[in-house]
């Protein structure tokens, strides 16, 4: 896979396909997970002052779980969803987080990432894990969910990206949404810059379509992808009920149902952070 992927995309493009096409389903680092425990359980439970429901709507695996995530490259709603996972799963049930291309190929991040069980969020990738009856969770908004401008930090944004309904009808698999809240308050997006990445050709080369600038700490205002520590805030989160699909394989190109079943999870996602916002207490970090 990794030979195809750098053979039809060459330089910069190629050279990340590569690298992040190297993956595996050995799943997490337990040793990995244990050393970290302490810093995790502290970031989760004392700065994002986490809280977490829904288990009741994860069945037997596998799961496809879809949903949307802030603060790229960081993402803190979606690690403390995988940490939160562990926590009550252990070793015995691996969730398989998935990753942009560009964030796998970073040396020392990409080693860390795969250490997590964090697989690219590639067709291949996915479909493999879901046929060995791993749970798999996608965020298929990509960047322009997670760096969406805080104005925007309470809509459901799948971007349009449809795949995953296809990829769970051939798996026979149904897919949970996940709604959060509050990701947004660790890394406040103040424009997107779309038109910036455009500028920069950022699209053709790394495969993103924006360039944000963000409230970060140490820096104030600054690029969003700079090396950062999250502010402090409170994050929710809530596994909805599963959405059933027909597992006919012909459904996946029945364009018709496949909309039809995208906007099914996008508005579970939606209904979930609308309540889960009414229970914010202050406005920012709340």
């Amino acid at each position: 896979m990794q030979e195809r992927r750098e053979k039809q995309q060459g330089g910069l493009g190629g050279w990340i396909a590569g690298r992040a096409g190297r993956w595996d389903l050995s799943g997490q680092d337990e040793t990995t997970l244990q050393r970290q425990k302490f810093f995790w359980n502290l970031l989760v439970d004392y700065w994002f002052r986490m809280e977490i429901d829904g288990w009741e709507n994860i069945g037997k695996p596998p799961t496809l779980l879809v949903g949307i995530h802030s603060g790229a490259p960081f993402v803190w709603d979606a690690w403390t969803v995988g940490l939160q996972w562990w926590r009550r799963f252990g070793p015995e049930r691996t969730l398989h987080g998935t990753a942009h291309d560009a964030l796998m190929a970073i040396p020392g991040f990409g080693r860390y990432f795969r250490a997590m069980g964090v697989l690219p969020a590639a067709p291949d990738a996915i479909a493999t894990a879901l046929a060995e009856g791993r749970d798999v969770a996608l965020w298929p908004g990509g960047e322009v969910d997670s760096l969406r401008p805080f104005s925007e930090r309470d809509q459901a944004n799948l971007a349009g990206r449809k795949g995953f309904v296809k990829m769970a009808i051939r798996a026979g698999v149904p897919i949970v949404p996940i709604a959060t809240v509050g990701g947004a308050d660790a890394m406040p997006v103040l424009i997107r810059g779309d038109k910036l990445a455009r500028t920069l050709q950022l699209d053709r080369l790394l495969r993103l379509k924006v360039f944000p600038l963000a409230i970060s700490l140490p820096w104030g205002i600054a690029p969003a992808a700079l090396p950062q520590f999250p502010l402090p805030a409170k994050i929710r989160t809530r596994f909805m009920p599963a959405v059933e699909l027909d597992h006919d394989p012909a459904r996946a190109d029945d364009e018709e149902y496949v909309e039809c079943k995208y906007r099914e999870v996008q508005d579970s996602i939606q209904r979930g952070m609308d309540a889960l916002a009414r229970k914010r207490a202050l406005p920012v970090f709340g």
